[in-house]
């Protein structure tokens, strides 16, 4: 009996570890395995790779090594840009009002949440369009005087779009505002140049672009007062308390230098399997529809409506032809509720129901593809014949 074939099409859950990163990160379990805090020389030796991947994340950023503070992902980042700046507004009397949208990552919408019902902060959310986008205009008449920061997500992670963050930058600076975006999508695939991209504030884990799980960085502007959300020692110039990941770090800065080397090449090799995804199946599954923007959305995303199926059904049958998929957010798993992207961008909770979202990789071949396609529509044709069979 032939071996079943599996075709992984959840990159924006998280990425295969590139094996030129697994051989920079080797050195640094069982050679190089001093205590970066230490003085001595084994310690000083874990401190200037931690040092050098610093430099060079910082090179990818377009700022100065000091702005890029280490942590343990993405979702840690986000908590220490939004109650690290908000805890040091509120102690400066600087104000407590915070914008944010309804499309954001879980890590930044529950720490708004949590400012706002236990610890009296104010909140705007902003609008979004049916693609899934933010108004310039909205965003700059949220803005109120006793506003402190906003944070906007650079790219979707359900429907890919891509916000217009130059832009909002832009507005925040001239409204003397502190601008955070979560990257996290966007790492490895759009540009991070900080300065180009006006934020004071930016978080990116290395998950999500072929390097190991479990660390992040933040890049913080100098000069933004900031309160740890952890308390202990000193480290990363008093912004967050714990031991660094000496291994993952270095990992994480190979990955991405890695991915911006190559930008060109893997972006154009996303964007042909994307569209081909796209196009084949919008063409070939019926009562489809695309969601997010037709345009300005991640090379490697492709998110859909299915009428009539419901997703978890529609993913479990698809694992077991060998696909692997998610129906929106990985973070979301499991959850029978519809998703709060969608019924943001004014689909019904019915329609929701039906996500599916098919992200494509470095690995992802023409082949995987017209598989993947064959399968949905033979998955969805019998989801679909089940449930009418149960509604008789």
């Amino acid at each position: 009996m032939p071996a079943r074939r599996t075709v992984y099409l959840d990159y924006s859950a998280s990425t295969p570890a590139d094996p030129r990163v697994v051989e920079a990160m080797l050195p640094y379990f069982a050679e190089v395995y001093g205590n970066p805090s230490s003085m001595h020389g084994f310690g000083r030796k874990a401190e200037a790779a931690v040092e050098s991947a610093r430099e060079t994340i910082a090179g990818v950023f377009n700022c100065k090594p000091s702005e890029v503070v280490f942590t343990s992902g993405g979702s840690e980042s986000d908590n220490l840009a939004i109650r690290g700046v908000a805890w040091a507004a509120r102690q400066h009397g600087k104000g407590q009002h915070l914008i944010t949208t309804p499309i954001e990552h879980a890590a930044v919408i529950k720490t708004i949440q949590q400012l706002t019902t236990i610890m009296d902060f104010q909140d705007t959310i902003l609008p979004v369009n049916r693609f899934g986008a933010v108004s310039v205009e909205d965003f700059i008449q949220s803005i109120r005087n006793n506003t402190t920061l906003a944070t906007v997500i650079y790219a979707n992670n359900e429907v890919g779009t891509v916000q217009p963050i130059s832009q909002l930058g832009a507005a925040a600076k001239a409204q003397e505002i502190l601008l955070h975006t979560d990257a996290v999508q966007a790492a490895g695939q759009l540009s991070l140049d900080v300065m180009a991209l006006g934020v004071d504030i930016l978080s990116i884990s290395a998950h999500k672009f072929y390097g190991p799980k479990g660390v992040g960085a933040l890049y913080m502007r100098e000069g933004i007062d900031l309160v740890p959300n952890q308390s202990g020692g000193s480290h990363e110039e008093n912004r967050r308390a714990g031991t660094h990941n000496v291994p993952f770090i270095v990992g994480m800065a190979k990955a991405l230098e890695l991915a911006y080397e190559e930008l060109p090449i893997h972006v154009d090799h996303y964007q042909k399997r994307r569209n081909q995804l796209i196009d084949g199946v919008l063409h070939r599954v019926p009562g489809c529809i695309l969601t997010g923007h037709p345009e300005q959305r991640l090379p490697s995303h492709a998110s859909f409506i299915i009428e009539g199926v419901e997703s978890n059904t529609l993913l479990m049958h698809l694992d077991m032809r060998g696909i692997a998929a998610s129906g929106g957010s990985a973070c979301k798993t499991g959850n029978p509720e519809p998703t709060e992207v969608l019924l943001a961008m004014d689909y019904t909770p019915k329609e929701a129901l039906g996500s599916l979202r098919l992200t494509v990789g470095r690995q992802t071949t023409e082949s995987d593809i017209d598989y993947a396609i064959d399968v949905l529509v033979e998955v969805v044709e019998k989801v679909r014949k089940l449930n009418s069979e149960m509604v008789l």
